[in-house]
């Protein structure tokens, strides 16, 4: 996006937020909207959008193209003077065997401002090295942020995308301070110390890159 006269974010928030309705209801099991806080290429919204199956997909997609509230929002937004927005990228993520599905973080007793969500892509060398992390998540990393109470939302080996080969995952948090003070507990983990340096296993043996988001959810997201 652009911060710009034509008001790039909030035409598409508006237009996302009447499109959501028909993405559940075409099939969409999961669905996140999200402004970035702190970010590469800011502003931009990531959409995140949950399937059983890449024919689900497929399938969803046929249905809400010819929904007759998706074509009346897409053709509110495109017919508005200007650009809603400079590009879009597309990524298609296939979960990992330990979390096998997308799973909104459950709603913290008492706290009514939105939760902050952190995007992290993890780049390696090579198909083989992306495995052995891949693998490493599956067998003892995910365990341990469950257990520490980092709310994983989903893990994701990149099928087609940007940066590949990678792996992405999203965690959510309360806000900013809570995210320091839990991945402080991470890094001092036992079981994480040990888990980091069995052979095979180490970051330098399989990450190249790590990145990272700094998201919050838009008002209608499901994920919050």
């Amino acid at each position: 996006m652009r911060t710009n006269a034509e008001n790039q974010m909030q035409r598409t928030t508006e237009f996302l937020r009447a499109a959501a309705p028909v993405l559940k209801r075409s099939g969409a099991t999961q669905l996140g909207f999200f402004g970035s806080v702190i970010a590469d290429e800011s502003p931009f919204i990531l959409s995140l959008s949950a399937f059983p199956s890449l024919a689900a997909m497929e399938t969803a997609r046929e249905k809400a193209a010819t929904d007759k509230d998706y074509i009346q929002a897409r053709d509110t937004y495109n017919a508005m003077a200007g650009l809603g927005f400079e590009r879009m990228e597309s990524s298609l993520l296939r979960c990992f065997e330990g979390m096998p599905q997308v799973e909104p973080p459950p709603h913290t007793e008492g706290s009514a401002a939105p939760r902050v969500f952190e995007l992290r892509m993890y780049e390696s060398n090579n198909s083989f090295t992306l495995a052995r992390k891949i693998k490493m998540f599956n067998e003892g990393e995910i365990g341990i942020f469950k257990r520490l109470g980092m709310r994983p939302v989903f893990y994701g080996e990149t099928l087609i995308g940007a940066r590949m080969p990678n792996l992405v995952y999203m965690l959510g948090f309360d806000n900013l301070a809570a995210r320091e003070k839990l991945w402080q507990a991470f890094g001092a983990d036992p079981e994480w110390q040990k888990l980091r340096v069995q052979p095979g296993f180490s970051d330098a043996e399989n990450v190249s890159n790590i990145s990272n988001s700094i998201l919050r959810p838009l008002p209608f997201s499901d994920i919050r």
